[in-house]
């Protein structure tokens, strides 16, 4: 049956298409000239890379690793088979550089689309929709499959409608709608939310096939990037379109696709390849001839009596996840169906699986059923909530001549779940700062979290750790500095200001410098130096790490494992000392955070001490000041500014270098590289540094270039900003141009 309300969403959604075409356009000329990391917004390329585990070094490292011919793999040679997971191989099928996919994606795959169900309204206007199980209790599908509680009453979801892998099909297990229970829509959005009964009309639980989470934080999919429909279309048994659906354009609401999925799929879950759910699938974006009329299959005029199933289309239009939680977090309700509400957002944070059961006190049962499997014997109490009185439910009520088929009485079927501990993870994430500190307080920091999605359940140290040994061990094979190559990335990197630069004056020369340095300072990734530093930015030509201050050696596993322990640490005090204090204020939770770094440092030096920008990003994870410096260096120099001693005096002296309360601190080495990052920082970051007398002030500026010129930059610093620049995107260019240090004029640098 065609409704008024769908013919209006495919007005819309057209009206929509048509006009982003220059947009879809450009993305198009990107995804074939650059690919696909480079086509959407930097930063929402580096929240999907961290999704997926992954980071730009490895993105880079895979970049410049030609493919092999026979899987099209970029790093079958640099990484060990054992260690080449599912992270790896989902950055390189985001990248277009592997058509092979692990096994667990269709198990994880089979396990999503035990959520997804055939919506079946009977009675008068009787039709199909597709749903998904977005909590335990609640259902989301479109608005106009379920225009209002009326028609949700008289409708049931039937999961296990498909063919098994025999070519039969198993009964359907049907579960009534209880819109008097919990029921919201939204027509803008195309979106409903229903009540499902938590046991099926022949006594099933409901907790048997799991649920997709609505999951708001962004990341979870990229302009470029393939994604799967998991569907029932026209009604009929599950389908599925896997990888061949490219996201083409992303609107504020809605996402449009291409796809092969018909128009009769509408309430289907849209897909990443990590099984998250990226939006609600609402509309076609119809086939028109030359004077806007829609087009049938067989190229004649559409009319709502042809069936939406003879409805020609050329793209497909979903609503965004974070759209929908958006609008029901907007909703003024109280009682039960505020609990269910909260239990829906819940469900989100508890991070299970796509499909997984519902947590304790459900039993499990094999993630794969055989022909043996039964229900189990013990099944859960009603999830009803207390009090609430029992609904005459939509079987005892639908009925009559419209009923597009007969609900069916299914013999005992198969159960499946999966045993998924339940977890609190606490991040606390340090903000981002587009002006100076002076324009307000600082956001309250805490322990580094960078992962927000749990590779395979792995606390955040543990993910980490394994990521960055796949980073250090993928860097084996590229060449450590290419100077063919990083003479052609400087020249194209300055080409746009060079005609400027002439005869410019000291001031002119900062203002382009630092215009450059911020506009080509696309990705700008969270402090992570695990992931970023050791692995590849610092190493030296032996494949090593040297502490900057000391000099010493170090093997860069050794750095690795000791930050993952240290970030391990981190993470289980903050969450004792959040479960302690009942509600801290941001000044504790900025103590206590501050704390917690002091007493498990990572082997990290910032050349710019952190206290001086007020932690904030991305000055905090701009790789251009961060150095691998063993700890007790790190902790030695503090916030010190860099000074020069006397050969005598009564400096305090470490293997690092000498220090004085009144003077500040001096390296032992590295100060040619200490140098350049500094001044890097003053034309980055104009007005952050030299407001508080013990901060880096004018007076000190002339030390800088002495140490500057005195140790010009090896093959070391060059390597480093090399990597810096295919990571962030911008350059040093007191390592480019040396001469250009003291044709500077930096007054304008200090706050």
């Amino acid at each position: 049956m065609v409704t008024a309300e769908y013919v209006s969403q495919l007005s819309a959604a057209g009206s929509r298409y048509a006009g982003r075409a220059e947009e879809r356009t450009e993305t198009a000329r990107k995804l074939d000239s650059r690919g696909v990391l480079h086509t959407d917004e930097p930063s929402r390329v580096t929240r999907r890379l961290e999704r997926l585990g992954a980071d730009w070094s490895l993105a880079a490292a895979m970049e410049r690793t030609p493919p092999l011919a026979s899987t099209g793999a970029s790093l079958d040679g640099a990484v060990a088979p054992e260690h080449f997971g599912a992270g790896v191989l989902g950055l390189e099928r985001l990248m277009g550089r592997n058509d092979l996919i692990d096994v667990g994606f269709l198990e994880a795959g089979w396990l999503a689309s035990r959520s997804v169900g055939r919506v079946v309204v009977r009675g008068r206007g009787a039709h199909y929709g597709t749903g998904f199980l977005v909590s335990p209790s609640l259902l989301l599908t479109n608005n106009h499959v379920l225009r209002d509680q009326e028609e949700a009453g008289r409708g049931v979801v039937e999961f296990n409608f498909q063919t098994g892998a025999d070519g039969t099909a198993p009964d359907p297990v049907a579960f009534c709608l209880e819109p008097s229970r919990f029921f919201a829509t939204d027509r803008d959005l195309d979106f409903t939310v229903v009540a499902v009964a938590a046991r099926s009309t022949e006594g099933k639980p409901l907790s048997a096939f799991g649920m997709l989470p609505l999951d708001e934080a962004q990341g979870k999919a990229i302009l470029g990037e393939m994604v799967n429909i998991v569907q029932h279309p026209n009604g009929e048994p599950k389908q599925l379109a896997l990888r061949e659906n490219r996201v083409m354009d992303l609107l504020e609401t809605f996402v449009h696709y291409e796809t092969d999925t018909a128009p009769g799929s509408s309430g289907s879950p849209v897909f990443n390849d990590q099984w998250e759910v990226v939006a609600l699938h609402h509309s076609a974006v119809p086939l028109t001839d030359g004077d806007g009329h829609y087009l049938a299959l067989d190229g004649t005029r559409w009319t709502p009596e042809t069936g939406e199933q003879n409805l020609a289309w050329k793209a497909n239009e979903g609503v965004r996840v974070s759209r929908v939680v958006q609008a029901l977090r907007d909703l003024p309700l109280t009682g039960v169906p505020d609990a269910l509400r909260a239990e829906l957002l819940e469900a989100a944070t508890a991070r299970l699986p796509a499909g997984a059961p519902f947590p304790a006190p459900f039993p499990a049962a094999p993630p794969f059923p055989s022909a043996a499997s039964s229900a189990p014997a013990w099944t859960p109490a009603e999830t009803r909530t207390a009090g609430e009185p029992q609904t005459e439910t939509a079987a005892e009520t639908a009925g009559g001549a419209g009923t597009p088929g007969p609900v069916p009485s299914g013999t005992p079927g198969v159960t499946t779940g999966w045993t998924v501990p339940l977890r609190l993870d606490l991040t606390v994430v340090p903000g981002t700062a587009p002006a100076p500190a002076a324009a307000g307080a600082p956001p309250v920091p805490g322990p580094e979290h960078p992962h927000p999605v749990r590779a395979a359940g792995r606390a955040p140290a543990a993910a980490g750790l394994g990521a960055a040994l796949v980073d250090l061990e993928a860097g084996t094979s590229r060449p450590y500095y290419d100077r063919a190559a990083d003479e052609i990335a400087r020249e194209t990197y300055y080409a746009a200001v060079r005609e400027s630069m002439s005869g410019a004056s000291p001031a002119e020369l900062r203002s382009l410098l630092a215009e450059l340095l911020e506009s080509s300072h696309l990705r700008r990734p969270a402090y992570q130096p695990m992931r970023l530093v050791y692995p590849w930015v610092d190493l030296h030509p032996d494949r090593r790490l040297r502490s900057l201050y000391s000099g010493k050696s170090f093997d860069p596993v050794e750095f690795i494992r000791a930050d993952a322990a240290a970030e391990a640490a981190r993470a289980a005090r903050w969450q004792e000392f959040l479960l302690r204090e009942s509600a801290p204020g941001p000044g504790a939770l900025a103590a206590e955070s501050a704390a917690l770094e002091a007493a498990l440092p990572y082997n990290c030096e910032h050349v710019v001490p952190q206290s001086w920008f007020g932690r904030r990003e991305p000055m905090r994870g701009d790789l251009h000041h961060l150095f691998a410096c063993e700890t007790g260096c790190n902790s030695f120099r503090g916030n010190f500014p860099y000074t020069d001693f006397p050969d005598f005096g009564e400096a305090l002296r470490h293997d690092c270098g000498r220090r004085e309360q009144e003077r500040g601190f001096e390296p032992s080495a590295g100060k040619g590289a200490a140098a350049r990052a500094t001044l890097y920082f003053l034309l980055r970051y104009p007005g952050y540094v030299g407001d508080a007398a013990r901060e880096l002030t004018p007076g000190r500026l002339e030390l800088l270039l002495a140490w500057h010129e005195a140790d010009p930059a090896g093959e070391w610093e060059l390597h480093r900003n090399a990597a810096i620049g295919e990571i962030q995107g911008n350059r040093n260019p007191l390592i480019d141009h040396p001469g250009w240090a003291r044709a500077v004029d930096y007054s304008a640098a200090w706050a």
